[in-house]
Formats: C-alpha cells, structure tokens, sequence
C-alpha cells in the first residue's frame, strides 16, 4: 500500500504531529509513505516526496507544518481536481490524507465525490468543523490568546485602562468566546452574536462606574463590530467610556509556537486513526473526537459551520458582573 498526506490551508498547532503519526504508524505497517508539499497546490503540481520514519523525527514539538501549506482556489474546479487525480495515479497513491480545516476538508469531499480515496484529519485554530468536538490546534491557539490577555491585564490594571483585545476568527467566534471567559472580559463581539458600540460603550461605562480598576473587551475579527470599527466609535465618543482605552490585536500570533500537550495528544490520535481507516479501506470520512473518543465522521461535515454554544456568551455576562 501506498499512501499520501498533505496539510492545507491555515496553519495549525499540531499538524506536525498529525504528520509524524500517519508516517510512523504507517512504516510501522510496512505502508510507503509520501508527503506532498504545499497543500492542494503541490498535489495539482506533483510535488511528492518520500517519508520515513526518521523524516519525521522532532517535529512533534514544531508549530507550522514542515510539510508547508497554501489556500489552493485551483481545487475548486474540476481542472483542478482532475490535475490532483492525475497525479495521485501518476504516484500509485492508494489513499490519501488530509489535515486541515473547513476549505481544506470541502477539497477532500470534492476529490472523494470523484472516487478518490480520501481521509480528512480535522485540523484549525477555529474549532469550527461539524463533526467533531475539538480540531487540532484550537487549544493551543485559546492558551495563546488567554497568555496575552493575562499579561495586558497587568498593565490595565497598573494605568487604569481598558483593553479592546482582537482575536482570530473570520466566521467563527469560538477563539474569542473563550479566550473572552476564560480571561474574565467585560465584553465579547463575536459574529454569531452582535454587540453594537453602543452597547459596549455601555457595559464599559457600567464596569468602570462600578469601581473596576480595568476592563477588557475581547472580539472575532470577523465580527460587523470588529476592533477598527469600534476604535472608530470610541475614538470620537471617548466620554462615553470612562477607561482611557488600548487595543491589541494578536492576529497570527496564535497560529505559531509550540502545540501544547493536548493538541500533540489529539493529532497523533487523529493521525493514527487516518492512516487505520485507510489500511481498512473506510473512505469519505474525517478523522475527529467525541465525547473523548477517536471517531470518523462524513466529509459532508465540511460543508457544515459547528455552532457555538451561545448560552455560554450569557454565562460570560454574568461573570462579569
């Protein structure tokens, strides 16, 4: 048997992991392996090499993905399928592996519509894969963002400030939600729940009426009301607030650095579990966990955004009381 394995689109903690155990149990097997650079954009291209169980020594700890990635738009036609099918038959590739998130998993589903034997792995800082209860890299990804709101409350509470701190998430508020309680924030803008200027002028306003000695606001940057837009507004309403006001912005920063010891856990589970369905033959699924166990789940989740759990957002507002 001979298999592939590539990561695509957003980087993630973990995905090395996922990689390093898809090869190793793989050799352990006597299954050849091969890892295709770049993403969909490599296999389009042909760009294979040869993994062995000492290709992937130390790099369980390494964020990022050696095996690089990209956003391959080529893949959603059928030109490009057909190039990536090409290639896979080209190689003598008898299944194939791919880690990665919501676009990622929607090219796996793709490919697997066209009889190609695939597997996804669920991979994103997200966490917004139906199917599945946590994807590789989202808990690395929230300790990253809580570490920052930890250490700007320092300062907030030092100078007397508030803090309008910005977070991943394009369609997804699950990083700012629970960066957001976890870090004890007086506001949370997310796009599944609006929150207008106004509004978090007003619970600023309430916050620092009520003798806090700082407050924090934590938004997607997905969100209508993301931080420019509420810069904007409190730039010119400044009255309104009470704080004298400072915004952070982490953008990829929570992308990188080591993957914390769950999201290692979780990929080589998830990795191990690929490579075992394959060698079953039980194609057309993406590898995930729930209620704590390792379990395959359709590709047709990649189509689905996984809600939040909004009565979470309700518990925030009153913690923050």
């Amino acid at each position: 048997m001979r298999i592939a394995v590539l990561t695509s689109g957003g980087d993630a903690p973990g995905m090395n992991a996922a990689v390093r155990a898809v090869v190793r149990t793989a050799a352990a097997q006597g299954i050849e392996t091969f890892g295709v650079r770049h993403g969909f954009t490599g296999l389009i291209s042909g760009d294979f090499l040869a993994l062995g169980a000492r290709d992937v020594g130390g790099i369980i700890h390494r964020g990022g993905t050696i095996l690089g990635t990209t956003r391959c738009a080529q893949l959603r036609f059928e030109a490009g399928q057909d190039a990536a099918i090409r290639q896979l038959r080209r190689h003598g590739i008898d299944a194939l592996i791919v880690i990665g998130g919501n676009g990622s998993q929607m090219g796996s589903l793709a490919l697997s519509r066209k009889s190609v034997p695939v597997i996804g792995v669920a991979s994103t800082i997200d966490n917004d894969l139906a199917g599945t209860d946590i994807t590789i890299g989202a808990t690395t990804a929230l300790d990253t963002a809580l570490e920052a709101i930890d250490r700007l409350r320092t300062t907030a509470s030092s100078h007397h400030r508030a803090f309008l701190v910005e977070t991943m998430g394009r369609h997804c508020g699950y990083l700012a939600l629970m960066a957001g309680i976890a870090g004890g924030a007086e506001v949370i803008v997310i796009p599944e729940a609006e929150c207008g200027p106004q509004d978090v002028a007003a619970e600023l306003r309430d916050a620092f009426r009520r003798g806090k000695s700082h407050a924090f606001v934590v938004v997607a940057e997905g969100a209508r009301n993301h931080a420019d837009a509420l810069l904007r507004y409190f730039n010119e309403h400044t009255e309104f607030l009470g704080f004298e006001l400072r915004a952070t912005r982490l953008g990829h920063v929570q992308r990188g650095g080591p993957p914390g010891a769950f999201d290692r856990l979780l990929a080589t589970q998830l990795g191990a579990g690929a490579l075992e369905r394959a060698v079953a033959g039980k194609f057309g699924v993406i590898m995930g966990m729930r209620a704590g166990k390792v379990e395959a789940a359709p590709l047709s989740c990649a189509s689905e955004i996984k809600p939040l759990d909004l009565s979470l957002l309700q518990l925030a507002k009153t913690l923050a009381r």
